[in-house]
């Protein structure tokens, strides 16, 4: 073997997590030892070409697609649909015929558009359904509960190394994340309380929720979290304070949701009562919800973030920075789908697409946080 080179991605643990082989395994069927197995697939050496070919041929896959040059294609020319955009604008590329185009994934483009496919259909009963997709595609299937946005970035990076399966976000509170993961309803929660006096509130709350079982913190982003305003900020809102003003129309979060308790502190802070301010009693259950009254003209301030701010052409003041995380049951730690999505969070591709959102950072993505 020879020392890796830093350009190659080495790609073996995902196709060997997709088979649900340990490592020892895996060394057992192309005859070499598990210590070989861990130091190839952490980079420390690149395997020779015998092993290089038995592992394909194991696989059913080539050799370069276990062995990655990222450098091949790091830069193509792009012909961008919408014309001109900024520096580190992501893009969804295709080829078509002999043109690379590049779909920009900013603005309102950021956010689905269209409607996605079923798994079935509920029955007259209520209690069965009519099953489309295959009985293993149900199995590899996941679901991850949390309000991060950015958890659909994270879904199509395991989509791309799991043909058969989906990882299914739905939209929750930090609260109800955490209760559909108590009540075994969901395979991984996501959650951003906020610190409290230095403590660890997603570890407090998962201690606390989840007592009945055992689990690991993992982190997935840093994120900035304020007050969604209309362009370019009209009213002049510079903080919590200033929405007490008659002219303001605010829309509240629901409650549970860790946006609410954050205007709560620095209301109870800044010694201001909640029904002082138009609309404290009005909810919205999402960020995208918020930000669309704003866009619409029904409403002056929401609570947000600064990506889905962006994403509708709004203004932002900012209030704090969270730390999201992602809650995984230990039981499920061996779920083949959830291997990948860790595997996943300590991806360069995965930290990098964060960093490259409005208001985020990748600086705690795939690191332990606690067991809990």
């Amino acid at each position: 073997m020879t020392r890796q080179d830093e350009s190659i991605q080495c790609m073996v643990r995902e196709y060997r997590q997709k088979l649900g082989w340990s490592q020892k395994e895996l060394a057992e069927r192309i005859g070499i030892k598990r210590q070989a197995v861990y130091d190839i697939e952490t980079g420390r050496y690149l395997p020779n070409t015998g092993i290089s070919l038995r592992l394909a041929r194991l696989f059913g896959c080539r050799v370069e697609d276990l062995f990655v040059e990222e450098v091949a294609e790091l830069q193509q020319s792009v012909h961008l649909l919408n014309g001109e955009c900024a520096p580190d604008t992501r893009v969804a590329l295709s080829r078509v015929r002999d043109r690379l185009v590049g779909l920009p994934l900013s603005g309102h483009d950021a956010m689905p558009f269209g409607l996605r496919s079923a798994d079935g259909l509920l029955m007259a009963d209520g209690k069965h359904a009519r099953i489309f997709s295959p009985s293993q595609t149900l199995e590899h299937n996941i679901i991850l509960m949390g309000c991060d946005p950015a958890f659909e970035i994270l879904s199509h990076h395991v989509n791309r190394l799991v043909k058969d399966a989906q990882v299914y976000c739905r939209f929750a509170t930090s609260r109800r994340s955490l209760r559909g993961l108590g009540e075994g309803v969901a395979h991984i929660a996501g959650t951003h309380f906020h610190n409290q006096d230095h403590n660890e509130s997603n570890v407090i709350a998962a201690s606390q929720d989840l007592q009945q079982r055992r689990s690991k913190v993992i982190g997935f982003s840093l994120l900035e979290e304020g007050l969604m305003v209309a362009k370019g900020n009209p009213l002049g809102i510079r903080g919590v304070a200033d929405l007490v003003q008659p002219m303001v129309r605010f829309v509240n979060r629901d409650c549970g949701a860790a946006l609410r308790v954050l205007l709560d502190d620095h209301l109870q802070k800044a010694g201001i009562a909640g029904p002082m301010i138009n609309g404290y009693l009005t909810e919205v259950k999402s960020h995208r919800e918020g930000a669309y009254r704003i866009a619409c003209n029904v409403a002056d301030a929401a609570l947000g973030l600064r990506a889905i701010a962006e994403a509708f052409d709004l203004g932002f003041v900012p209030l704090t920075a969270v730390r999201c995380d992602l809650l995984f049951p230990a039981d499920l730690l061996d779920h083949p789908t959830v291997k990948v999505v860790l595997d996943v969070l300590h991806s360069s591709a995965l930290r990098k697409e964060i960093d490259a959102l409005p208001g985020y950072e990748a600086s705690a993505t795939g690191k332990v946080i606690a067991e809990v």
